[in-house]
C-alpha cells in the first residue's frame, strides 16, 4: 500500500460530515471564495452582454461621429459604399412648455433610424420614423413639463407634438451620459429649431450597417485611410461602449482585489481554526507516531482532510456566488450598465477556486509542519512536550504561498500596475499591524503589575506564550481599517460637495451663446438679477491628430496620461493668461498678436506626450488640419471652479473659425429661474442648464458608489470576526487550563470570564485607534490630491471647458465624474443621467460609473 493511499485511510476515518474541528475552515473558505466569485461572475456576464449586443447598443455595426459639421458628399458616398447608412444629430437644447423648461438632450434621426434594435413606446404604439413636427419623449421630460400624448412643446423657434412617450431607446446606452431627458425629432424637424447655426456645438453621427463579408475594422480603416485629416472618430460593434466596458472590468478587478484581501484575513482564520483541530489531534498524532507514523505521513493524512474540507467549502462558495448574480442584478437594478442573463461564468469561477485553494494551502503549511513535529512522549507529558517549530521549516510554505497568490493576481489582471500597487499596500498594512501586533505584546510585558488581579490576568494574557494578540491586530485591524479609510473618504467627500461647491459652484451654465449677441445676453441677464457675474469663452471642438513627429493614428496604444488623445477636445483661444492658470515653461502670447499659430499645453499632457516648447501640433477642426506650436506649458488650478481647457491656442490660429461661446452665470440663491425666463425668449438657441440638480445627483452617485464598495469591504469584517472565532477555539485548551487553575484558587465563574472580557475589550480599543490611525492617514496622504480630482470633476476644470461631448461619453467614466477626457461645458459636471439600462428610455441615474474611478484614483492609485 502506497504512502498516500494509506494516509487517505487514515483521513477518511476522521472524516466526517458534521466537519468537526474544521468547520471554521469551511466558513472562512466558503465566504472569501463566495465573494469573489460573485463579482467575478458579475463583471464576466456584464462584459459578455456588452459584447453581445454591440451592433444594438452602437446603433450599427460601425460609427463615425464628429462634432460641428455633416459629412461632405464625398465622405457619405464612401460610408454608403460600406453599407445602409444611417445620421443621427445630438445636441443639447431646451424644452419649453409655458413657464416651465427643461435641459433636454435633443437628436435628430432620418428615417433608417435604427438599424438594429425596435424603439418602443409606452402607449404600445407601432414604431415609425418621426413625423417633421412630431417629438418622442422621455417619461421624465412628460413628467417634469406635464406633457402626454397630443401635447406642444417649444424647442428653439419651433413647436412639436408629442406623439409618443418613450419606453425603449435601442441605442441609448452606446449614446452615452446626458444632461437632461432625451427627446427625439426628425432631422428636417430639428432644422425647424433653427438651434443649429454656424459654431452651434453639436455631434454628427453615421451608423452603418455593414454588407455581408465586411468586417467593422476593415470598414473603419477605408474611411480613416481615405479622409486622414478629418476628425472621424470611429466605434465598431465589438466595443460599443467602451467607456462602460472599461468601467466595469476596472471596477470589477478593483472589488476583485477588495475580496482578495478579505479571502487573505480569512486565511488567517483558517490557520487558526486548523491550529485548533490539529491541537485537539495531538494525541491522535502522537499514538500514530508510536506506531511508526513518519511526520511526512503525519502531514499527509491531515494534508488530505484539509484539501478535501476546503474544496467543499470552495465549491460550496463558488455555487453561492454564481447563484447571487441574479440576485445582485434584481437588488442593483438600474445602476449596472446592462442586466445581464444568468449563465455560469466557468473562468473568474475557477480563478475563485485558486485563490482559495492557494490561500487554505498557505495558511495551513505551518500547523500542518507543526502537526508532524509533535513528540510521542505528549502522550505522558500531555501538554508539555508542545513545542515551536523553527521558522525556517514554515517560512518556504507561506512564502510560496504568497508568491502563487500575487502571480495569479498579476497573470489574470486587467491593470497589473493597479493590482500590483494593491496587493503591496495591503502587504504593507499587514507587516504594519504584525508590527503593532508584536510592539502591543512588548509593552504589555513591560506594563507595571496592575494592583486588581483580574486586570492583571487580562494584561498578562496579551503577551503570554500562545497568545493569539498578533494574528487577532492582523486579522481584525486590516479590516476595521478598510472601513475606516472608505467612511473617511466618503465623509470627506460629501463634506467638500456640501461645504465647497454650493459657494463657489456657478447657478447656471449656457452654451451657444452667439458671439454677436454677448452684450445682448449680459444685460438680460442683468436685468432679472441683483449682481450677476457673466463669464464667456469661446467654445469649439477640435481632434488632436499629431504631435511633434508622431501621427495619433499610427499608435497602436495611447501613451500613459494621454487622455487628450482619444476623442475630441474643447478647444478656445485667448489673449491673456487664463486665470487660475500659471506658465511653467515658456510664455504667453502678446496682445494683438499676429504671428505663427501658438498653443498654451497642460503641463501633465506635455509631460505625458513628452513634448517640448516649439514642437507642433496637428489637430482637426470643422474637418480641416491645422497646425501650431507649443509657446507654453501651463499649471491648472482646476479647484477654482472656472473654465479650463487643455489647450488654449493665440487667437489669430482659431479664432476663424464658426464658433459660439460658453457661459457661466453666478446668481444669488433663488434667482435662476427668473434668470432662465428672461433668457429663453430672447435666445432661443441658448441651452442653459442649472447646476444644483447635478449637484443632487453627485451626491446620490457618491453615496452609491461608497456603499458597493463598502458591501464589498464588509466581507473583510466577517472574516476578522471568523478570525476572531478561530483564535479563541485555538487557544480553547490554554483557557480551559486557566480556568482549571483559576477556580482551583477560588476564583467564580464570574472572575474568569471576566479576566478574558477585559483582555478582549483591550484589543478592541487598542485595534480600534491603531485602525482610525491607519485609515485616516491613508486619506490624509492622498487629501491634496482628492481635492484637486474633486474640484476638477465638478468644475469645467478636469477637462476642457467645451462643451458638448466627445465620440466616447463612457471615457468620462474612466477618469471621475468630470473628465478631462469629457467637456460638458464649464461649471459643471458631466450629465449624471443617462435614460435607461442601455435600452430603456426612463431616465435614471448612473450610479457609480464615474466615482469609482474618482474614489480609486484619489485613494488607492
Amino acid at each position: 500500500m502506497t504512502d498516500w493511499r494509506l494516509a487517505w485511510r487514515l483521513a477518511r476515518r476522521e472524516l466526517n460530515l458534521r466537519f468537526r474541528g474544521l468547520r471554521l475552515l469551511l466558513a472562512c473558505l466558503f465566504l472569501g471564495v463566495g465573494a469573489l466569485a460573485a463579482i467575478g461572475s458579475l463583471t464576466r456576464a456584464i462584459d459578455g452582454e456588452l459584447a453581445s449586443r454591440g451592433s444594438t447598443i452602437l446603433g450599427g455595426d460601425v460609427e463615425f461621429a464628429t462634432s460641428q459639421r455633416a459629412a461632405t458628399p464625398e465622405e457619405r458616398r464612401a460610408m454608403a459604399a460600406l453599407g445602409t447608412v444611417s445620421e443621427t444629430v445630438r445636441m443639447q437644447a431646451t424644452a419649453v412648455r409655458g413657464s416651465a423648461s427643461v435641459p433636454i438632450e435633443l437628436k435628430g434621426v432620418d428615417g433608417a433610424y435604427p438599424l438594429y434594435g425596435t424603439v418602443r413606446f409606452a402607449d404600445g404604439g407601432a414604431a415609425e420614423p418621426p413625423r417633421d413636427s412630431g417629438i418622442w419623449i422621455a417619461p421624465a421630460l412628460a413628467d417634469r413639463l406635464g406633457v402626454g400624448r397630443g401635447a406642444r412643446v417649444r424647442l428653439g423657434t419651433a413647436e412639436f407634438v408629442v406623439d409618443h412617450v418613450l419606453a425603449e431607446e435601442p441605442d441609448r446606452l452606446g449614446e452615452g451620459f446626458t444632461l437632461g431627458p432625451v427627446a427625439i425629432v426628425s432631422l428636417p424637424g430639428i432644422a425647424r429649431t433653427v438651434l443649429i447655426q454656424p459654431g452651434s456645438l453639436y455631434e454628427t453621427k453615421y451608423r452603418v450597417r455593414l454588407r455581408s463579408g465586411l468586417a467593422p475594422t476593415r470598414a473603419v480603416d477605408r474611411i480613416k485611410a481615405a479622409f486622414p485629416s478629418a476628425g472621424w472618430e470611429s466605434k465598431t460593434r465589438d466595443r460599443a461602449a467602451p467607456g462602460a466596458e472599461r468601467f466595469v472590468q476596472r471596477m470589477g478587478q478593483f472589488l476583485l482585489l477588495v475580496g482578495l484581501s478579505a479571502l487573505v484575513i480569512a486565511g488567517i482564520g483558517v490557520g487558526n481554526g486548523v491550529s485548533s483541530y490539529l491541537a485537539a489531534r495531538r494525541q491522535s498524532i502522537a499514538a500514530l507516531k508510536v506506531l511508526g507514523a513518519t511526520s511526512g505521513m503525519i502531514a499527509r493524512v491531515y494534508l488530505i482532510q484539509i484539501v478535501v474540507v476546503a474544496g467543499i467549502g470552495i465549491l460550496a462558495g463558488l455555487i453561492a456566488g454564481a447563484a447571487a448574480v441574479p440576485l445582485i442584478v434584481a437588488l442593483a437594478g438600474d445602476v449596472l450598465p446592462v442586466a445581464p442573463s444568468f449563465a455560469v461564468q466557468p473562468v473568474p469561477l475557477l480563478l475563485a477556486a485558486a485563490y482559495g485553494m492557494v490561500i487554505a494551502l498557505a495558511f495551513t503549511a505551518p500547523a500542518l509542519v507543526e502537526a508532524g513535529s509533535v513528540p510521542a512522549v505528549v502522550l505522558l507529558r500531555g501538554n508539555a512536550g508542545q513545542r515551536r517549530v523553527p521558522l525556517r521549516r514554515t517560512l518556504p510554505w507561506v512564502a510560496g504561498g504568497g508568491l502563487a497568490l500575487v502571480a495569479l493576481a498579476q497573470l489574470t489582471a486587467e491593470q497589473p500596475g493597479l493590482s500590483a500597487g494593491f496587493l503591496a499596500a495591503v502587504a504593507a498594512v499587514l507587516l504594519l499591524l504584525a508590527g503593532f501586533g508584536w510592539l502591543i505584546r512588548i509593552a504589555a510585558a513591560r506594563l507595571p503589575r496592575a494592583r486588581q488581579p483580574l486586570l492583571r490576568l487580562a494584561v498578562a494574557a496579551l503577551h503570554r506564550p500562545g497568545a493569539r494578540t498578533g494574528t487577532l491586530v492582523v486579522a481584525l485591524g486590516l479590516g476595521l481599517t478598510l472601513f475606516v479609510l472608505l467612511a473617511a473618504i466618503r465623509t470627506s467627500i460629501d463634506a467638500n460637495i456640501a461645504r465647497t461647491v454650493p459657494q463657489r459652484a456657478p447657478a447656471l451654465f449656457a452654451l451657444d451663446v452667439p458671439p454677436q449677441r454677448e452684450a445682448e445676453f449680459r444685460r438680460t441677464v442683468a436685468e432679472a438679477a441683483r449682481k450677476p457675474v457673466v463669464t464667456t469663452v469661446p467654445a469649439m471642438r477640435g481632434t488632436i491628430t499629431g504631435y511633434a513627429t508622431t501621427r495619433v493614428a499610427d499608435l497602436k496604444t495611447l501613451p500613459e496620461g494621454a487622455w487628450a488623445l482619444r476623442g475630441e477636445r474643447g478647444l478656445t483661444y485667448a489673449e491673456t493668461l487664463p486665470d487660475g492658470s500659471q506658465i511653467t515653461a515658456g510664455r504667453w502670447w502678446p496682445r494683438s498678436y499676429a504671428g505663427p499659430p501658438l498653443v498654451s499645453i497642460d503641463e501633465r499632457l506635455a509631460k505625458a506626450l513628452a513634448l517640448k516648447i516649439g514642437d507642433p501640433i496637428q489637430y482637426s477642426l470643422l474637418g480641416v488640419e491645422r497646425s501650431a506650436r507649443i509657446a507654453s506649458f501651463r499649471r491648472i488650478s482646476w479647484d477654482t471652479l472656472g473654465f479650463n481647457f487643455v489647450m488654449v491656442f493665440s487667437p489669430n490660429a482659431i479664432a476663424d473659425a464658426p464658433h459660439n461661446l460658453a457661459a457661466t452665470i453666478d446668481l444669488d440663491r433663488g434667482e435662476e429661474g427668473a434668470v432662465m425666463g428672461a433668457l429663453l425668449p430672447r435666445f432661443p438657441s441658448v441651452s442653459v442648464i442649472e447646476v444644483r440638480d447635478v449637484l443632487g445627483q453627485l451626491r446620490t452617485i457618491v453615496g452609491q458608489m461608497a456603499t458597493a464598495i463598502t458591501a464589498a469591504a464588509s466581507v473583510a469584517i466577517l472574516a476578522g470576526i471568523a478570525v476572531l472565532i478561530g483564535a479563541i477555539a485555538a487557544a480553547r485548551e490554554a483557557r480551559t487550563y486557566d480556568g482549571v487553575i483559576l477556580r482551583t484558587l477560588g476564583a467564580t465563574r464570574l472572575q474568569v470570564l471576566g479576566v478574558q472580557a477585559l483582555e478582549y475589550a483591550f484589543l478592541t480599543v487598542i485595534l480600534s485607534v491603531v485602525a482610525l490611525l491607519l485609515g485616516l492617514g491613508g486619506v490624509v496622504c492622498r487629501y491634496a490630491g482628492l481635492r484637486v480630482h474633486m474640484a476638477a470633476e465638478l468644475s469645467g476644470g478636469g477637462r476642457d471647458a467645451g462643451g458638448g461631448r466627445g465620440a466616447d461619453d463612457g471615457d468620462w467614466a474612466d477618469r471621475g465624474l468630470a473628465d478631462p477626457q469629457r467637456e460638458a461645458g464649464p461649471g459643471v459636471a458631466r450629465p449624471l443621467t443617462c435614460s435607461g439600462r442601455g435600452t430603456k428610455s426612463r431616465p435614471r441615474r448612473l450610479q457609480g460609473i464615474g466615482t469609482a474611478r474618482w474614489a480609486a484614483k484619489g485613494i488607492f492609485e
